[in-house]
């Protein structure tokens, strides 16, 4: 299917006033109020050989870019994401944020696009709704890396049969964030074992060594300062709304380990899951499951994380469609949780815990009524295949 170059120009006209649009609202607005600056305050300490996790001078230098309190936004990545922060360093506050925001709109816009072609082409543009994606507005809204890490799903997806070195390459993006898909990590290893696709995972490895390799070129003590960080960060005094933190809450809220026990068995039922179904394993079916499931038990999870279960949710949204069957719970969950999103709920309030078992109910209701051959699995990778040799 080609575009017509009327089409390229509308598309081209749209991201162009949406860009604008983008670049007027970050212009007036703060960069000290968005989690945006915690990333920009790293960089910053980084390309001058200081500490990016040192809590006094990142508050210092937020406090330049307009936070307000005491309190700084600290950068909780590990040092293998510090290759975001380090362009960052280079530019002030505010065009720091405005480059931040249209990578992230660059990244939503390639991973619909991705996920648009792994499923068919389909001509009923429900891939549009992807911009209406609750935790799509909060991640954009906040200046959080939840779309990053949706990035990092799509292009595995999109590039693990035709591009295995490449689809390794691009779990950097995941490892951002790597408490949100242990299981998932777990059960891709099983499946590169099985089926012997070493070379995504010699590209994961050249990719994480070599954002390490920066890092530690930046600051050699980036891992001891980060892990002093974690223990000193009181980050087990903050109430994140997700269920591992409930369950810990309930057994015993003075302790961590009870938080990573959901983890734990998440972990042993996602490697169950996969071996009875090794032989015909797709990620496009089953690999969606064990990705919603993997942020569902995850130890600690922001809304804007549940930005990367965007290819599971419109897999979900597909299947219903070709099994007739009502949309109506889609509705209802993506309505309320957008205007929680919003009314400026805060995203540190216990009124998004529901949210993620809401998405794994909505996809297994709609996986429940599609007994074919899912949507797109084999033609939508194929059609991935073709795009990505072109």
């Amino acid at each position: 299917m080609k575009t017509s170059p009327l089409r390229k120009l509308a598309a081209f006209c749209i991201l162009a006033v949406g860009a604008g649009i983008l670049i007027f609202a970050v212009s007036t607005s703060s960069a000290g109020q968005r989690d945006f600056i915690s990333y920009w305050a790293a960089g910053k300490q980084l390309i001058h050989g200081a500490n990016p996790y040192d809590g006094p001078a990142i508050l210092a230098l937020e406090r330049t870019a307009g936070l307000e309190g005491d309190r700084p936004l600290l950068m909780r990545n590990p040092p293998i994401a510090l290759f975001l922060s380090l362009p960052l360093g280079f530019v002030g506050a505010r065009a720091g944020m405005i480059v931040w925001m249209l990578l992230l709109m660059a990244s939503l816009m390639a991973s619909v696009r991705m996920i648009w072609i792994l499923f068919g082409r389909r001509a009923d543009r429900l891939h549009l709704l992807s911009y209406c994606f609750a935790p799509v507005l909060a991640c954009l809204m906040a200046g959080q890396v939840g779309l990053f890490l949706l990035l990092g799903i799509a292009l595995f997806f999109y590039l693990h049969q035709s591009k295995p070195v490449l689809a390794g390459a691009a779990l950097l993006l995941c490892a951002i964030k790597p408490h949100l898909f242990l299981p998932f990590v777990l059960v891709l290893l099983a499946w590169i074992l099985t089926r012997r696709a070493y070379r995504i995972l010699a590209g994961a490895t050249v990719a994480l060594l070599a954002s390490s390799a920066l890092s530690l070129y930046f600051d050699p003590q980036a891992f001891s300062q980060y892990l002093h960080m974690m223990q000193t960060g009181g980050v087990e005094q903050e109430f994140i709304p997700t269920l591992s933190v409930v369950f810990r809450i309930i057994i015993d809220r003075n302790s961590m380990w009870p938080q990573f026990i959901p983890t734990v068995a998440c972990s042993s039922w996602a490697l169950s899951y996969f071996w009875t179904r090794r032989k015909r394993w797709n990620w496009l079916n089953q690999g969606l499951l064990i990705l919603i499931v993997s942020v569902a038990c995850a130890p600690y999870a922001w809304f804007s994380d549940e930005a990367a279960l965007l290819p599971a949710v419109l897999a979900a949204l597909y299947r219903a469609e070709d099994s007739r069957r009502p949309i109506w719970p889609f509705g209802i969950i993506a309505g309320v949780s957008l205007l929680e999103v919003i009314s400026g709920v805060r995203m540190t309030t216990g009124f998004y815990i529901w949210t993620v078992p809401a998405w794994l109910i909505w996809y297994l209701y709609a996986a429940a009524g599609h007994r074919a051959e899912p949507v797109g699995s084999e033609s939508g990778e194929k059609i991935a295949a073709q795009q990505a040799s072109q």
